[in-house]
């Protein structure tokens, strides 16, 4: 089966492209599966003095479940599209972020973490603010975080766990081993909270040229049986699908040889066959 999890469209400010285009993007690429799982409303900053365009306003996310179940049903005998959303973790906004994960009929939610406070960790406009910081203490209150995200129960999947890399900051090399010990005990959460885990391959397009999760958490992920899904993580119809085909070969080298799939958060899975695109 082929599948993207991880789309995002013109409603969170930050991508490009309609719902219907995506769909559209995906018929043509031969997708059985597409996810539109755009970003939740921001719940901890105030969207009027913070940076623009981060998430879909809040009055726009009914707008998006509306049109994505309306798509759903127009192209049902074509594409089988999944309602999904890419949900921060913010801690101290559990209650908050847990009414939106109840209020409507999603086919999985994404556990994401992006923010440490207000700093956004993955927006390219603030990343001086890794200036005078040990990169260490930032990666461990990072992978702190996510481990809360997985203990919630919100999430289905957890999402780019290592997306911390993305512009190309790493603890010193003598700091391998705490690093590791940080890797270790996040996937030990996820493993114990029964969720699945994203294959993100968007990070190949990145500074750190490296996909989210990087080959040796996917390793220790299939050592701990944690189910595994894919995403290009697009921003762009055009890119769908990016980078997948490198995804699905790596999964199939580790050793996976099933895909994590979704329906109304339930979870099954299909079978990874090697060779095949997409």
């Amino acid at each position: 089966m082929r599948i993207d999890y991880h789309t995002h469209h013109e409603r969170c400010g930050h991508a490009v492209g309609t719902l219907e285009q995506y769909v559209q993007r995906g018929i043509e690429l031969g997708l059985d599966q597409l996810g539109l799982s755009d970003h939740m409303p921001l719940l901890h900053v105030d969207p009027e003095r913070y940076y623009p365009e981060m998430a879909m306003p809040m009055e726009e996310l009914p707008r998006y479940v509306e049109e994505c179940l309306q798509l759903k049903e127009k192209y049902r005998d074509l594409i089988d599209i999944k309602v999904g959303l890419e949900g921060d973790y913010i801690e101290g906004y559990e209650r908050e972020i847990e009414e939106i994960v109840k209020a409507y009929p999603w086919d999985y939610i994404i556990g994401s973490v992006h923010f440490l406070g207000e700093w956004d960790i993955t927006d390219f406009r603030q990343v001086d603010q890794w200036k005078g910081k040990h990169v260490l203490s930032v990666y461990q209150s990072y992978y702190d975080a996510v481990r809360k995200a997985a203990a919630t129960g919100f999430y289905d999947i957890m999402g780019h766990l290592d997306v911390i890399k993305r512009f190309g900051y790493k603890p010193e090399p003598e700091e391998a081993e705490e690093l590791l010990q940080l890797e270790n005990y996040v996937l030990d959460t996820v493993a114990r909270s029964g969720r699945a885990m994203e294959l993100n391959a968007s990070g190949l397009s990145k500074p750190c040229a490296e996909m989210f999760p990087g080959r040796r958490m996917v390793e220790r992920a299939f050592q701990l049986g944690i189910p595994v899904t894919l995403g290009s993580d697009s921003h762009d119809p055009q890119k769908l699908g990016d980078h997948l085909n490198d995804a699905r070969a790596l999964l199939y080298d580790v050793g996976y040889r099933e895909l994590a799939v979704f329906d109304q958060r339930q979870r099954s899975s299909t079978a990874l066959e090697p060779g095949a695109t997409l």
